[in-house]
Parts: C-alpha cells; structure tokens; sequence
C-alpha cells in the first residue's frame, strides 16, 4: 500500500544527515509514496524532483558545539526561531496526516531538539492514531556518557516508536558496537543495508588516473586534512595531488589552501563527479563519514582514512577501524608530521587494490523493503 509519509531531519555540522534522508525520501518516492522530507539545517540548494521538500527555520553548530544552536548569520538562535521550529513541523503534522513519521537521528541524537520532534510525534498521532513512527539512524552512533540519557534513550524508543531503520550491515558495523543495545531497542531494531547511491561505479580495477585523490566532506572539519596532505605533497615531488574541497571551508581558507599548494597538487571545489574520480584514482585520502565510506566501497579503490575525532566525537573512528579490520582501507593519524602521512601514502600506493567489499550497499530497497513489510504488519 502506499503512504503519506513525513521525514524530519536537522543536519548541524556536515551535510551527512541531509544527504542520507534525502536519499530515504527518493527511495520511498520511487516505491510510490507521498513524501515530504523537512529539512532544519542549512539549506544545501538542491532540488527535490519526487518529493516535497520544506524548509524550516535553519539551525547549525559552530564545530563540536552541539549544545550551542546558531541561526544562518552564527548567532544564538532565539527562542522565538525555535518556536517557530517546532510550530511549522506540527502544522505539517497536521496538513499531512501522515501514516509514517520519520524522525533522522532523533531519539539517539539530537536532544536540543528533542522538543520539537516529540511535539512532530504527538501531533502525527493526533491527526492519525494509526500512524508508525519510525527512527532513521546510520550505521554507528555517538552515545552520551551519562547513563541517564541512555535510560531516556531506551524509554522513548520503546513507548514512542514502532521500529527503528538501521541504515548500515550488522556483518560489518553492528549497533551495539557504538551504542549499549538494550532489550528495548533490541526489538524494534531494523537493518537495511547501507543507503548508497546505485547503481555503483565499476570499482575494483586498475584505474585509469595516477592520482592521489583528497576529499573532505561538506563541513569544515576536514581542514587540517587537506593542510597536512598539502605538506605531503611537497615531500612526494613526484605525486599528483588532486584536493576537492567542500563548502564548508571558507572562501578565506580555500583561498589559502589554493595559494600554498605546490606545483603537484590540484585544489579547487568538490565536484559533481566526484564518484567518477573516486573510481579512476590510483589512492583515496579522506575522513571517514558515512556517505565517503560508502563511496569508497563502491568505487574499489585503495584508501587512507583519517577519521574525525574532535571533541567526543567516535563515528568516523569506529567506521574507519571497522573497514581497516575488512581490509578494505587503511587509517592513518594525523600527528601533525607530514613524513607521517607521505609513508602511508606510499605504503598504501604499494598494497594496491583491496579486495571487493562484502557489504550490503541496497539499503534503498531494503528501506522500501522494512517500511512495506511495517505497513502491512499495521494493516
């Protein structure tokens, strides 16, 4: 059967969270569902062809700073901004009546929000007491220290939500391996398989570039990435450095970068073709998100990681051991030596292609797969 169903999302330091639902609300568009993905973070200025797409008042974070929510000009955001936050996703609830609700990342995660998501569930059951309400989560979480927001964690799955979408492959990545998996949540766990964009590209062979590709996501986290691999370079004369940087790095920064380059390495902005790229270069140098993970896997290539691991942050080191232990990547730790970083290059440049990945790169179908399987459960 087809559905109305609503997807709620707020990306705060990359664009991860927004590509992920973006490709959950293709996949179900193209099962045939009515759906409608709102966005609280930046807008990325993209289209939405299949599916509606609403722009709540944008929020986002200043690094690490997640308890601290900024508006677009990097001010406080204000109480009234919130407000109207939560105010337009319940109208929407309203408008809607949906018969699936999906909150990305929330409960597991974003709990300065946490108010406006329950307002979003509270009114999707009113106006459809039938509703499902789902979470949509990726293949590895942060898990706060306090045990107490683990209990909230497992109480609100467990009273609010009919099941929970694990976008990743337990072989690879189980959840208990980044968050205390309760009997609660044990229950209402469904893996999907990771949401790539396929069909991939063919991966796996020689290539057709001697280029060392270097990319860094859309936030500004990766800049201490591209400044080491830059000093890399200049130790590897005889190397092709290819830098694609994302939008969030400043002009300013981007600017610099592009002046202290040496002759061997290219910079310039993150491309569109980017997966092309990926599956011809002779190396990939990157962070470990999750949408980079998957391109990777696609593409067959070898591959440096450096994970991000500012703050408490534990995603991209965990997904990064994980596909080391594979051995389908490399991690390499920026000690702030560049002789470091050049070593691993050519290390890695030595051990060639990795062996074709064995994981389940379908969650789209898997995804329409869980949700189909959920309505007629309701049904």
């Amino acid at each position: 059967m087809n559905a109305r169903i609503l997807i709620a999302v707020t990306h705060l330091l990359g664009i991860g969270h927004l590509v992920r639902a973006r490709q959950l609300a293709r996949a179900l568009a193209g099962a045939g569902h009515e759906v409608t993905l709102a966005s609280g973070g930046m807008p990325d200025g993209k289209d939405a062809a299949d599916y509606r797409f609403v722009q709540v008042p944008p929020v986002r974070t200043q690094g690490t700073d997640f308890r601290n929510l900024l508006d677009e000009d990097g001010v406080t955001a204000a109480p009234e901004r919130l407000a109207a936050r939560r105010e337009q996703l319940v109208a929407l609830a309203e408008e809607l009546s949906p018969d699936i609700v999906i909150t990305e990342h929330f409960p597991f995660g974003r709990r300065q929000l946490a108010g406006e998501f329950l307002a979003l569930i509270a009114a999707t059951r009113a106006a459809n007491s039938r509703a499902l309400v789902l979470a949509s989560i990726r293949d590895v979480l942060v898990a706060p220290q306090r045990s107490e927001r683990l209990a909230e964690t497992a109480e609100r799955v467990e009273t609010l939500f009919d099941a929970v979408l694990v976008h990743g492959d337990p072989r690879v990545l189980p959840l208990e391996a980044s968050w205390p998996v309760t009997p609660e949540i044990a229950g209402k766990l469904v893996y999907t398989g990771y949401l790539a964009e396929l069909p991939s590209l063919p991966g796996g062979s020689e290539g057709s570039s001697k280029t060392i590709l270097v990319s860094g996501g859309g936030s500004a986290a990766a800049l201490p990435l591209f400044e080491m691999t830059l000093a890399a370079a200049r130790l590897l004369p005889e190397r092709t450095f290819h830098l694609l940087i994302g939008r969030g790095i400043a002009e300013a920064e981007f600017a610099r970068l592009r002046q202290s380059a040496p002759d061997n390495a290219r910079v310039e902005r993150a491309r569109p073709d980017f997966p092309a790229l990926l599956a011809a270069c002779a190396l990939s140098i990157s962070q470990a998100g999750y949408n980079t993970a998957l391109d990777l896997l696609q593409a067959g290539r070898p591959a440096l990681l450096a994970p991000f691991d500012a703050g408490s942050e534990t995603e991209q080191g965990l997904r990064a051991s994980a596909l080391e232990r594979a051995g389908l990547a490399q991690v390499v730790k920026l000690d702030g030596q560049p002789q470091t970083l050049a070593a691993a290059i050519e290390a890695a440049l030595a051990r060639g292609v990795p062996p074709a990945a064995k994981v389940d790169l379908n969650g789209a179908k898997g995804t329409v797969a869980a949700v189909a399987k959920l309505l007629a459960n309701r049904a």
